[in-house]
């Protein structure tokens, strides 16, 4: 048995010996199998080899990437916009679109990556 904490209504600081909650590691199981089947997921119903699972994915990722780029560079032009000439303002615009930069980077270099890491592994 172990020491969990008080069940609510009880004063704080009292413990009380008793079996884990339920569910906790059933729960934790069920996370984790949805968190490795979702490259499968995202492959579709028909794919039977690991090079289109990885490519789907690929393409999922770039997708994903692309989106929040566009998503920071829209934020660091607003703020540029509605900065007025406040420093501190323009900095933060001037770090977003930054950040959209290198989101776009990543976007494009993501697929040569997979590539190179494929043929570092003989695929």
């Amino acid at each position: 048995m172990r020491l969990i904490p008080a069940w609510p209504g009880r004063r704080h600081g009292k413990t009380r010996r008793g079996p884990a909650p339920p569910g906790g590691r059933a729960r934790r199981a069920r996370r984790l199998t949805g968190v490795l089947a979702a490259p499968t997921m995202l492959a579709g119903h028909g794919t039977t080899s690991i090079a289109q699972v990885i490519s789907n994915t690929t393409a999922w990722v770039v997708g994903i990437l692309a989106a929040v780029a566009t998503l920071f560079l829209t934020i660091g032009g607003l703020r540029y916009l509605m900065a007025g000439g406040d420093p501190a303002e323009v900095e933060k615009a001037k770090t977003a679109l930054k950040s959209a930069a290198i989101g776009y980077g990543l976007a494009i270099l993501a697929p040569v990556i997979v590539t190179v890491l494929k043929s570092l592994v003989g695929g």
